[in-house]
């Protein structure tokens, strides 16, 4: 449970410095910080819902265009989660993440999400060993 609260936390902090760099992507509702922080959290769960159920099919189906960019349309399919999440959280509830359009907003949030994820894993890095049982 620990690792998912961190990663959670992680994801959250990352999509709210997306938010504040990049124009066109905010988060609706919330009218206390706490409230806030709630939807952020629970924004990061969704997102991490929609990256391990929705990615891993487009990203399979979407092989050609991976070697016709040469991993470029990485980028692309990025920006597709994000646009999910948004659409999601806007079809759903009156609050959550909201993206402007898909084509230069989303495209630019995954690219910032992208490095702001990458900072942050090279100064908090996932244990790769096992925890050891007594």
């Amino acid at each position: 449970m620990g690792p998912f609260v961190i990663r959670t936390a992680l994801t959250g902090f990352a999509l709210w410095v997306v938010t504040l760099i990049v124009p066109g992507i905010d988060f609706v509702g919330g009218e206390t910080t706490l409230h806030r922080i709630g939807i952020i959290l629970v924004v990061a769960v969704i997102f991490g819902l929609v990256n391990a159920i929705i990615k891993p099919v487009v990203q399979i189906l979407s092989i050609p265009l991976y070697i016709l960019t040469l991993g470029l349309f990485h980028i692309v399919i990025n920006a597709l989660m994000l646009w999910i999440t948004s659409w999601i959280t806007d079809n759903t509830t009156h609050w959550g993440l909201h993206i402007d359009e898909f084509w230069w907003t989303a495209i630019w949030a995954a690219i910032v999400l992208s490095i702001v994820s990458w900072g942050l894993s090279v100064i908090i890095p996932e244990s790769t060993k096992p925890a050891r049982q007594i």
